[in-house]
């Protein structure tokens, strides 16, 4: 009797439990409800973007001009600094080194200069003088035998050869007198003003490349292209600094006296913004927390979209416009890089195909 009545009941159980398995494994799952509220519109027609705040000079990535160790870092996040001011420093030894080397060759090549422009030397111009003095006393001596023997009355008392030579050797004197002359005429004409020339050129080239070496090792040393806050430091003195455009910037830094939102409006919708409408921002999450936007521009080109949400039915190919407005509101707590919710109030002239 215990076998004939437990088993078919244990089977109706096992059956009821299945059956009642299945029924909950049949039921729709509850919607789990979202983190955070989602913003509600303050606009009754509106055009719907995602906005990441940055700064109002856009956000700067800072880089390397050369790969190079880095010897030290200047500044924080959160730092303000002025435009110019000492961002990180590379190593600069090695054009230290040449540094030296381009200024010794330029202070050889100014003394070189200097010497051309001192002439003539004193001590050049007496010797020459001196020795103008001698040749014109030697002419003067030789022209004075020469006449002698010239004024003989006797013509059978002085032999033709010897009255030549007398001659010849005044001529000679007077010739070396004349060259004597010239040596001391060019000494005290000082340098050759194509020799000056050469000189001051290779001065000039000198200080060039004096100038160069010293320019590589200003560019070592990177600035702030603009003033602003330093928002990122991602380098350490220590660290080699790679050249070049990084997926990560060393520095990133911007203007932060003013916030701007970079709204990405779907280009499906963006002939529905005017730069005239009215726009509201809301921070994700915080959806009490808004701010109304001032428009500040359209990004003329239109880029592939690049913030994504994961959405099983999201496109990935579309483009979208990007429009820049203005944070009115100072005191909302806004950080570089927060999302918003942003909406763009669709003005009549929008819908009815009116233009921008």
């Amino acid at each position: 009797m215990f076998r004939k009545y437990l088993l078919p009941l244990l089977a109706l159980l096992g059956a009821a439990f299945a059956l009642k398995t299945v029924v909950a494994g049949a039921a729709p799952a509850p919607i789990a409800p979202p983190v955070a509220a989602p913003a509600i519109p303050p606009f009754e027609r509106f055009v719907a973007g995602a906005g990441l705040v940055e700064a109002s000079s856009e956000n700067v990535a800072i880089g390397a001009p050369s790969g190079g160790l880095v010897v030290a870092v200047d500044v924080a996040v959160g730092d303000e600094v002025a435009a110019g001011a000492p961002l990180f420093r590379l190593d600069a030894r090695s054009l230290a080194a040449e540094l030296a080397v381009r200024e010794a060759a330029l202070a050889t090549s100014e003394a070189r200069l200097e010497r051309l422009l001192q002439l003539p030397r004193a001590e050049d111009v007496a010797p020459l003088a001196a020795r103008v003095a001698e040749a014109a006393s030697a002419l003067a001596d030789a022209s004075d035998e020469s006449a002698r023997w010239e004024s003989v009355g006797d013509p059978r008392a002085v032999a033709p050869e010897l009255l030549a030579r007398k001659r010849f050797a005044a001529e000679t004197a007077r010739t070396r007198l004349a060259a004597a002359e010239a040596e001391l005429a060019r000494a005290q004409a000082g340098a050759w003003a194509p020799d000056l020339a050469i000189a001051r050129a290779e001065v000039a080239a000198a200080s060039a490349e004096r100038d160069a070496v010293a320019v590589e090792i200003e560019r070592l040393t990177v600035r702030a292209p603009v003033a602003g806050t330093v928002l990122q430091v991602k380098v350490r003195a220590g660290e080699y600094a790679p050249a070049g455009a990084l997926a990560q910037p060393l520095l990133l830094m911007g203007s932060l006296a003013t916030r701007h939102v970079r709204v990405d409006i779907d280009e499906n919708d963006a002939w529905r913004v005017r730069a005239t409408a009215r726009a509201h921002g809301h921070l994700r999450g915080r959806r009490e927390l808004e701010t109304p936007l001032a428009f500040v521009r359209f990004e003329p080109y239109v880029v592939p979209k690049r913030s994504l949400t994961g959405d099983a039915n999201e496109r990935v190919d579309t483009r979208v416009l990007q429009v820049i407005y203005r944070v009115e509101k100072g005191d909302l707590p806004l950080f570089v890089g927060q999302q918003l919710d942003v909406f763009v109030e669709e003005t009549g002239d929008a819908a009815a195909g009116g233009g921008r």
